[in-house]
């Protein structure tokens, strides 16, 4: 298995788990607020000191923020949510 299949297993079992703990996201305003959310978490790693980064933090905020465009495209790119 190459490193990116690899990551994007990661990133699919962590939207598979944010989905068992938190209900389909309701409207492609709230996908987008919960994905900025952790956008910005991942930028505060990225701008943190060079020197001083947690690198597995801020793999882990990397890993979240593609699950949860996972879960963008999966709870919302449709006509049911994605017109709300």
């Amino acid at each position: 298995m190459s490193t990116l299949t690899w990551i994007a297993a990661e990133a699919a079992n962590e939207a598979e788990r944010a989905a068992a703990l938190w209900p389909p996201m309701n409207s492609a305003h709230e996908a987008f607020a919960v994905l900025h959310e952790e956008f910005d978490e991942l930028k505060a790693h990225v701008w943190t000191n060079q020197k001083k980064r947690d690198l597995d933090a801020m793999r882990k905020e990397a890993i979240q923020v593609a699950a949860m465009a996972m879960r963008f495209v999966n709870d919302v790119c449709n006509e049911e949510r994605g017109r709300r």
